[in-house]
């Protein structure tokens, strides 16, 4: 069985997952509306950030959106972002522990891996469904594109670097079901509050496989 049915579902919602540093809560809601008017409903919050959980509180009630904590190391990480709403969570990497308090809390995981070996000790653990991070700095498409050779039943989400010039080298891949992506929230427009700005740019990524 699958640890990942439900990650994998949220990842298949939109070609590019939003990789969100929230730096005023106030923020969030306009934001998370933006980017979701624009078709991209998965967004990681990552918890970079005092405003992170106030954020994803504030996301967490936003219509058709599915919002997911980001950068999570802790066990405790786990159990702030499920108290204020995630429905999912992203980790750089993967722990026993992390993975303990993910299914403790009942909250889906999209765990990163950057090798083979990383890859194959989670998918023994019921993984399938797993973050490349960090994708350029690991070799980039033509890395993950090696490493989904022999592991097939893997599916992965990169991030790290991606962007518009280079995602479609890796949504092109069989093994890529989406990927994570900051460029459709940039800080300066966020702090301006173009909040029209930001729709378009989630537009135009949520057409890249158009």
């Amino acid at each position: 069985m699958s640890k990942t049915q439900r990650t994998r579902e949220i990842c298949a919602l939109a070609p590019i997952v939003p990789v969100l540093v929230v730096d005023d809560a106030a923020h969030a809601r306009p934001l998370a509306e933006a980017l979701v008017a624009g078709g991209l409903p998965a967004l990681e919050v990552t918890l970079r950030t005092p405003a992170a959980l106030a954020a994803i509180r504030a996301m967490a009630n936003v219509p058709g959106g599915v919002v997911g904590a980001g950068t999570l190391v802790t066990p405790e990480d786990v159990r702030a972002a499920k108290e204020a709403g995630a429905q999912f969570g992203v980790s750089p990497g993967a722990t026993d522990a992390l993975i303990a308090a993910c299914e403790a809390e009942g909250l889906p995981l999209l765990p990163g891996a950057a090798t083979a070996s990383e890859a194959m000790a989670l998918l023994e653990k019921g993984y399938d469904m797993l973050k490349f991070f960090p994708a350029e700095a690991s070799g980039g498409a033509p890395a993950l594109k090696a490493i989904g050779a022999p592991l097939p039943q893997i599916t992965f989400c990169p991030t790290g670097g991606v962007s518009p010039s280079n995602a479609l080298d890796y949504l092109s891949l069989s093994n890529v079901v989406c990927a994570g992506g900051s460029w459709v929230a940039p800080k300066q427009m966020v702090q301006n509050g173009d909040w029209s700005g930001i729709e378009t740019l989630a537009r135009e990524a949520a057409s890249l496989l158009d």
